[in-house]
């Protein structure tokens, strides 16, 4: 059984003059048990909705989810909250994300307190084992986020993401506030605290190149809806929509010239007045009349894709 199940998920704004802002569009997709599924996409695709959405940080507008079996779409209260115990986030800005009047160890130790669980000489103890997963001192619980560098703050925002024992962890742009050199110290991290406590995790990022060393599957985002799906090692070696081969032919190479690259025209369409057909076709390199007229749907059960062209379907 699936872990995470989203069936049909979309979430709408309101836009300008009366007009719907569509984030997500019927999203379906499982994470398993211990599973990482990347999300990658340019900026303003909805990943990062995608994944505050299915944590109910925002209030999806249509379809389902489903997590551990349990219907979670419509919970309130202290129904809610005992399943947050099992779903917690990884934010972009650490910075942002930590309480400055806060100490290191009172941020780690906030959800135990929130849960009710544990005295205050065992959450200590939680707080001073977190450190030392993540790779921070034990002092470090004396002192405030403003002290540690960028990277030690994303380790202590790991830290109090894990105080709690969770299933699935969503880790929104967990990387892309970091130095180069400090962005692999934290996808390591990650990657073997995944591999030691069995998490499920959703790495979103918009760097295919990170997302390709993390996870087990990868979804490639566009306009709020999947445009592919499938292992890392198939979307990587053998992907099948133009928007994955022009995502892929952006990561430098060694042998691999820049006329060579996809250079993909224009910007994202406007989500409130997307084009009809394919929402890609008004960037596509190899378009064709049928991409102008009908919007594809997800073919496929191992490596799905939402493509018109023949060798895009499975």
């Amino acid at each position: 059984m699936s872990l995470l199940e989203l069936r049909n998920l979309s979430k709408t704004y309101p836009g300008a003059g009366g007009s719907t802002v569509q984030a997500v569009a019927d999203v379906s997709l499982t994470i398993a048990p211990g599973e990482v599924l990347g999300v990658v996409g340019e900026s303003g695709c909805g990943k990062s909705t995608l994944g505050r959405t299915l944590l109910r940080l925002t209030e999806p507008s249509g379809g389902q989810i489903l997590f551990d079996g349990q219907d979670i779409t419509g919970l309130r209260g202290a129904g809610l909250k005992a399943v947050r115990r099992n779903l917690q986030v990884i934010f972009q800005d650490p910075f942002g994300a930590l309480n400055p009047r806060h100490t290191v160890g009172q941020i780690v130790a906030e959800p135990l307190l929130v849960q009710g669980i544990g005295s205050r000489a065992t959450r200590a103890a939680r707080v001073a084992e977190l450190l030392q997963i993540v790779g921070l001192p034990e002092g470090a619980a004396r002192r405030y986020p403003h002290e540690f560098s960028g990277g030690q703050r994303q380790r202590i925002a790991i830290a109090r993401a894990l105080a709690l024992e969770p299933k699935l962890i969503v880790a929104d742009e967990a990387v892309s506030a970091l130095d180069v050199s400090v962005q692999s110290q934290i996808i390591n991290l990650i990657a073997g605290l995944r591999r030691r406590l069995g998490l499920a995790i959703l790495f979103i990022s918009h760097d295919l190149s990170v997302i390709r060393h993390v996870s087990d599957r990868i979804a490639v985002m566009y306009l709020g809806r999947i445009v592919e799906i499938g292992p890392a090692e198939a979307i990587i070696s053998a992907p099948r929509h133009p928007y994955t081969q022009a995502l892929l032919s952006a990561i430098p190479r060694a042998g691999v010239s820049r006329a060579d690259r996809i250079v993909l025209k224009g910007d994202l369409p406007d989500p409130s007045n997307p084009p009809p057909g394919c929402a890609f076709h008004t960037r596509c390199p190899k378009v064709m009349d049928i991409c102008r007229q009908r919007r594809p749907e997800l073919a496929g059960a191992r490596h799905a894709s939402a493509c018109h062209l023949p060798e895009a379907q499975p």
